[in-house]
């Protein structure tokens, strides 16, 4: 149960991550973050850390 919990949370942080990345380059409308570069740096470590934890609760025991 908390493994899937944790899944959920590694996706909403990497569709959070994906989404601002796309508003600092300009690419969605909409909030003050848009064709902000800092946004682009905020969203890619959000995103690359939502991945990190969804591979870290996928790995296997051994």
């Amino acid at each position: 149960m908390l493994k899937t919990i944790g899944k959920v949370f590694a996706i909403l942080l990497v569709v959070s991550g994906v989404i601002w990345s796309l508003q600092g380059l300009n690419l969605l409308p909409g909030t003050f973050m848009r064709g902000d570069p800092q946004w682009i740096v905020n969203g890619a470590i959000t995103a690359i850390i939502g991945l990190a934890v969804f591979w870290f609760l996928n790995r296997k025991p051994k």
